[in-house]
């Protein structure tokens, strides 16, 4: 069962997938950087009432699962991740059809760089 967060006059449950990309898909990334990203990630989210659900990446590409509220826009949470952690491309797709607990599943499974 997914947790409903509710708002003044709302009640939701809005998840986005979003794949940052290094430029070039460059193999730049290590344990250490994604950890620092984790942080960088979740202090984002914490400014936009947002609850990073999953994080995770490889050496070229991480991974970002969202639960954010419906006065957030998907572009201004994005913009504001790239801002402070890259400057490469990115995916962002709501979850319409795969249940949660796959999507999580699928970010946990990423072969971190060591």
């Amino acid at each position: 069962m997914q947790k409903i967060r509710t708002g003044r006059h709302c009640a939701f449950v809005m998840h986005v997938h979003v794949v940052f990309v290094t430029k070039f898909r460059h193999k730049v990334f290590t344990d250490t950087h994604l950890t620092h990203m984790d942080e960088i990630m979740r202090s984002v989210c914490a400014d936009f009432a947002c609850e990073p659900v999953a994080f995770n990446g490889k050496d070229n590409h991480v991974h970002l699962l969202v639960n954010f509220p419906p006065k957030v826009a998907v572009t201004k949470l994005v913009n504001s991740h790239k801002g402070i952690s890259s400057r490469g491309s990115y995916f962002a797709g709501t979850l319409g059809g795969a249940p949660l607990s796959v999507v999580k599943q699928y970010i946990q499974q990423q072969n971190r760089p060591v």
